[in-house]
């Protein structure tokens, strides 16, 4: 019997392509009920095998139950919700004894289920032997390809959370020598490289065949292979020396004899520093000189009449078919009836409990590329910046991205009306900050309108079907523009023409050099905390520039809180608490908007006191709140840990977590309930 729970602990079974329910699997051998000798015989099996298992690992508009753009940056220094999340408070986030999401192989499974049985029917350019797959070669190749694309993706998701990780290529039997050894986690660089080698596999195979942008395609994975490398690269300089590391002082991988001895494939971390950077450079150069010359143009302001022409880059986010968008790699369609989201009336309300933050709305510079505490004060500027005692104000003169999506009272919402849309505000409102409805109220008074349609027929409540990008060419800019300079200290020319090709489309003054010379990094240090990186330590400014148009380009798409962690960014928390603010709503003419602001203190209050900051404060209403004294940060949270139960399924005797090849992440315990230890 423990043999089968270790198994399903391992593989996360619950498949609806591959397994029987773990009821009856716990009794007996698992059985395929997609036979191989039936199955995984023509392309069109492949094709169908793959579209089955697209919806659950690439991202698109509904993950994790947020919606897309409106909850995926929720709880970074960009995006707050109503609730703080427990990775920022001294002592809520802690060990899980089991938990579903937690060291989860099942896409993983399907995956090498898939490669198993069709590798050995595909022979060519493999192992010499005759392809017995009937259908055309290259949408074979372009489906095994995909697959390969798909691990991954879904590897690169459990590096993330847990850093050392098993590597897992084949379906294993239930065994129980095979299983325990098959949970001896990996180095973390060495899963890095492995999630680059089957990339470069994609690459290969996905070649064979163009295909529409709602398929995965070459480069699509030359992108994802620049965002794996970027990221173990930076990891390894910021985390160079600590428990984060292969050999670093404390990790815990030396305390298991597989890695007692372990040496970088390199030679050094230094080498394999530079090998993954290096890595990011060439794949995103790859991309970037083919889709530079095909930004998506933006014409600086916000369409507001049916009459006035449209903004191709504003519509990129929020238009129903994405296959003419040029700068789109992959995205997911959605289809009327068929498969839906709520993303629109999540843009055209109050971003379903997720607030844009003062900080991040500080840190977009002036159109003329100055950074606004280079006008007089943050409340009231010197007449170029105009201040923040209004939001019409604080989007005057700024960069098009800020212009574009963060919300305004009295804008036109819906500009194509469509009796479908009953969900819809026609016109932006007043900030509706005391309201606590998870759908309409506003946590920082601030607000995106980014994936929000003009069209009234997408806002039938969880019925829109706008297409939802999942990556798109101008992050390949970004990422050599990063890894050139992390690597090589300079800017080189390949890297200041596409940073002046992003300012350019975002109507910014393309002087970069004057940018970086208006730089305080003591001032954007307390806007962002990606003016830090590994230890509390400041970074120099043309780094942080590069970091700061990352910021501002990839608005609410997912990427920050990574960023954040693999540039070490959070440790000055460990000190000094950071209180996350909304907007200017004390003194100012946006004060006059409410009637019924409570900023007593009590469980009843409906707005921070002004005695605290005259800018809102969202989790300082009352005492009682979740991170009320500010967003805290311990070092392990850097890293999930990884559940109890894992260790006690994988332990011989099944009670002595000593004896499990599994090693908890640096500074957790491995006690169930208990938070991290520093």
């Amino acid at each position: 019997m423990k043999i089968n729970k270790l198994y399903i602990a391992l593989l996360s079974l619950g498949l609806s392509l591959s397994f029987t329910s773990c009821d009856s699997f716990l009794d007996r051998e698992p059985q395929s009920t997609v036979s191989p000798q039936r199955y995984f015989n023509s392309s069109t099996q492949l094709k169908a095998y793959c579209d089955e298992i697209y919806t659950s690992i690439l991202p698109s508009h509904v993950t994790n139950n947020t919606y897309g753009i409106f909850g995926e940056d929720g709880g970074t220094d960009n995006q707050i919700s109503r609730v703080a999340n427990v990775r920022y408070s001294q002592d809520l986030w802690k060990v899980p004894n089991s938990e579903s999401t937690n060291w989860n192989f099942s896409n993983i499974y399907k995956l090498n289920y898939f490669l198993s049985n069709v590798l050995p029917k595909y022979g060519d350019d493999l192992n010499g032997a005759k392809n017995t797959i009937s259908g055309d070669l290259t949408e074979i190749k372009h489906y095994i390809g995909e697959i390969y694309f798909l691990r991954a993706c879904e590897y690169f998701k459990r590096y993330q959370l847990f850093g050392d990780f098993p590597i897992v290529t084949e379906p294993l039997p239930d065994n129980m020598a095979v299983l325990i050894e098959a949970n001896k986690r990996m180095p973390r660089n060495e899963v890095a490289r492995f999630i680059l080698s089957d990339l470069d596999k994609a690459v290969t195979l996905l070649s064979a065949k163009t295909m529409l942008t709602t398929r995965i395609g070459k480069d699509a994975a030359l992108l994802l292979t620049s965002r794996v490398a970027l990221f173990e690269g930076t990891w390894l300089k910021y985390f160079k020396g600590t428990a984060f590391v292969p050999n670093g002082q404390e990790w815990p991988g030396k305390t298991k004899d597989y890695n007692a001895n372990y040496q970088y494939k390199s030679g050094s971390i230094d080498n394999e520093i530079n090998y993954f950077l290096e890595q990011a450079m060439a794949a995103s150069k790859a991309v970037a000189e083919a889709y530079k010359g095909k930004l998506v143009q933006n014409t600086g302001y916000l369409q507001q009449s049916a009459t006035q022409s449209a903004n191709p880059y504003y519509n990129m986010f929020a238009q129903e078919d994405l296959f003419s968008v040029s700068e789109v790699l992959l995205w997911r369609q959605y289809a009327r009836g068929l498969a839906l989201h709520n993303v629109n009336v999540a843009a055209n309300q109050g971003n379903y409990d997720n607030g844009v933050t003062r900080a991040f709305v500080n840190n977009f510079l002036m159109a003329d590329g100055t950074p606004v505490y280079k006008h007089g004060t943050y409340a009231y500027g010197d007449g170029y910046y105009m201040g923040d005692t209004t939001i019409h104000r604080v989007r005057q003169n700024r960069d098009s991205r800020l212009v574009l999506f963060l919300k305004e009272p009295g804008q036109t919402s819906i500009l194509y009306p469509n009796v479908e849309g009953t969900e819809a505000w026609l016109t932006e409102p007043y900030p509706k900050i005391t309201l606590s409805d998870g759908q309409r109220g506003y946590v920082t008074g601030y607000a995106l309108r980014k994936g929000g349609s003009f069209d009234q027929k997408f806002y039938a409540n969880s019925s829109g079907y706008t297409g939802s990008i999942a990556y798109r060419a101008t992050e390949a800019l970004l990422n050599y523009m990063e890894a050139s300079y992390e690597r090589n200290g300079t800017l080189d020319a390949s890297a200041r023409e596409y940073w002046q090709l992003i300012r350019q489309r975002s109507h910014v003054s393309t002087d970069i050099d004057a940018t970086i010379a208006a730089t305080d990094m003591n001032e954007e240090a307390k806007n962002d905390w990606g003016a830090y990186s590994g230890g509390n330590i400041l970074v120099d400014k043309i780094l942080y520039n590069i970091r700061r148009e990352r910021r501002c380009e990839m608005i609410a798409e997912g990427l920050r809180y990574m960023d954040l962690c693999r540039w070490r960014a959070m440790d000055q928390m460990i000190t000094t608490p950071y209180i996350p603010e909304g907007f200017h709503l004390w003194n100012t003419p946006m004060q006059s908007w409410y009637t019924d602001l409570l900023a007593d203190g009590s469980g009843k209050a409906t707005v921070s006191s002004p005695s605290l900051s005259e800018y809102l404060r969202p989790y300082q209403k009352n005492s009682n709140q979740v991170c009320y004294n500010g967003f805290t940060w311990h070092m392990a949270h850097y890293l999930s840990p990884i559940m109890i139960n894992q260790f006690l399924l994988t332990s011989p005797d099944g009670s002595t977590i000593s004896g499990s090849p599994i090693y908890q992440n640096p500074y957790w315990p491995t006690i169930p309930d208990q938070p991290a230890q520093q």
